[in-house]
């Protein structure tokens, strides 16, 4: 099939490189961010790829109803949101683009780490309150600190390669084989909790990985240690961080993910309850919250787009 009959339909909107791109390319561009899910699969037939973010969850039902569908196109690092093995049964190719954020979920994650080792939301805000306190803001170095990474892909090496400039000793657990570079050695999972000062998360959700940081998880590490969570909210027990982060075996945690969040990433409450342990977080001074934006810079937006305009196009090469 040439390019000129392939039809792409959008269901989010995207940095506008990637529909001028495409559209550059002979693809037949059309778009749809306001139709229902079902308004979608009334029509999804006339369609061979569309590119989404998050909008809503790419599910059998909607797969039977794609029949001509070539190729579903995430604009992001996971894939979660989509029935993977479905699709990839019905010969769909699935595209997503974790390297054209990994550079800002590596910045943001550092960001997080010097934040709360160095206290600096809580002495900011006591600044200007007017309250000159040096000792109760006294932090601490990261230099001599063993750094912990749970998942060594695109985003895990990032972060590892940012940590370079620091006199640090970096460890990464991942279920590949053979994942270790010069950034990083790879461990077992009981090594890295014997060893490590911070604990980074950098996993996509899947059955093997929801709640896996839970009260058991926890309690296996040795040391107290900070907590940094850029990948997915679901993988933490949040209640569960509460009781560490109470009881001290937490000293901090910088959480850009909630499992409080809705599929599209945008909306904070699956229902509109507060559950006691995000209060807990929201009053604690030792806690480092931002809404999902770790992969959401400038250049991000941009870089993600590239991605897929790239790997859409290579398809058809």
């Amino acid at each position: 099939m040439s390019v000129q009959a392939i039809k792409i339909l959008h269901l989010d909107s995207n940095h506008p490189l990637l529909w001028q791109q495409l559209e550059d390319a002979g693809f037949q561009n059309e778009e749809d961010f306001t139709s229902t899910k079902e308004e979608v699969e009334a029509k999804i037939h006339n369609y061979h790829g569309i590119v989404i973010r998050s909008r809503f969850k790419i599910d059998k039902t909607f797969l039977n109803k794609a029949a001509n569908l070539q190729f579903i196109a995430r604009v992001g690092a996971g894939l979660e949101s989509i029935d993977c093995d479905y699709a990839t049964s019905k010969g769909i190719n699935l595209i997503a683009a974790p390297e054209g954020n990994r550079n800002a979920v590596g910045e943001h994650t550092l960001g997080m780490l010097l934040s709360l080792m160095n206290k600096l939301n809580r002495a900011d805000k006591l600044v200007r309150e007017g309250k000159w306190i040096r000792e109760g803001n006294r932090g601490y170095e990261l230099e001599n600190k063993t750094v912990g990474i749970i998942g060594y892909g695109n985003m895990g090496k990032s972060f590892a390669k940012k940590l370079r400039g620091f006199d640090v000793e970096v460890m990464c657990y991942d279920i590949q084989q053979n994942v270790g570079d010069e950034n990083a050695t790879q461990v077992s999972l009981e090594e890295l909790q014997e060893k490590s000062d911070v604990l980074s998360l950098h996993i996509p959700w899947t059955p093997e990985t929801d709640k896996m940081v839970n009260a058991n998880f926890i309690t296996s590490f040795a040391k107290p240690f900070w907590f940094l969570n850029t990948s997915r909210g679901n993988n933490v027990v949040t209640a569960d961080v509460v009781t560490a982060l109470k009881s001290g075996k937490i000293l901090g945690a910088g959480l850009d993910v909630l499992e409080y969040e809705k599929l599209s990433f945008e909306n904070l409450f699956i229902n509109s309850d507060k559950p006691d342990a995000f209060q807990y977080l929201l009053d604690s001074e030792n806690v480092l919250l931002t809404p999902h934006i770790a992969g959401w810079t400038f250049e991000s937006h941009q870089k993600l787009a590239q991605t897929i305009v790239d790997k859409i196009i290579s398809l058809y090469k």
